[in-house]
């Protein structure tokens, strides 16, 4: 009897240990050199484009892992918004996007907006794109810093609380360092806005 009850413990032990193997031995992980790979709506439109010099596909989950990717935002035929970070991963059936690494995000006007982050969030269903950790928005006029942002499909970027501000002057230099609540940075009309949250402050500058 003690034999039986030795049999029923190791049993399932056995199983458990047993398991990983069959997953592994299923998992197909295919290495891809200079992956460029354009992603396309149910209609046919453009949506993203991405370039890699080193990059994998696992089949279990259905996931790409990207080195140094180059993501082309794309508007039509038109580049919106050039991306690049140390590494990202795209899955859910090219749905969701995630760049981690010196996130940098630069709009293809003269001025030269760059918006750099520790880590960047998109899901194509959206029109938003989520950036976390040490946000700083530079361009000849404005630097912004925060800890959190959020680029709407609008072209206004929203700074989370608390944000530092700093004006440059006509050399570039830095002329006013000031901190406030949220803010908003409008690509289009280049003006900056900032809100508290009591609602009775709020201003706008224009460059």
């Amino acid at each position: 009897m003690s034999n039986i009850y030795r049999l029923i413990i190791f049993l399932p032990l056995f199983m458990l240990g047993c398991a990983p193997n069959v997953i592994d031995e299923n998992k197909v992980t295919q290495k891809i050199d200079s992956l460029n790979m354009t992603i396309f709506s149910k209609s046919g439109d453009k949506i993203y484009s991405i370039t890699s010099p080193n990059s994998s596909y696992d089949n279990i989950e259905l996931k790409f892992e990207l080195i140094k990717p180059i993501i082309n935002i794309l508007n039509g035929e038109e580049t919106k918004y050039i991306i690049s970070s140390e590494e990202s991963s795209l899955s859910d059936n090219n749905k969701l996007l995630k760049l981690k690494g010196n996130v940098k995000l630069k709009t293809l006007k003269k001025d030269g907006d760059i918006l750099y982050a520790d880590t960047f969030i998109w899901n194509i269903e959206n029109t938003n794109y989520l950036l976390e950790g040490n946000i700083r928005f530079e361009n000849q006029n404005i630097i912004l810093n925060s800890g959190k942002a959020i680029l709407g499909s609008d072209n206004i970027i929203e700074f989370f609380n608390p944000v530092k501000y700093i004006i440059k002057d006509e050399n570039n230099e830095n002329k006013y360092e000031i901190n406030s609540e949220n803010a908003y940075y409008n690509l289009n009309s280049e003006s900056v806005s900032f809100k508290a949250k009591d609602k009775r402050v709020k201003s706008i500058i224009y460059f």
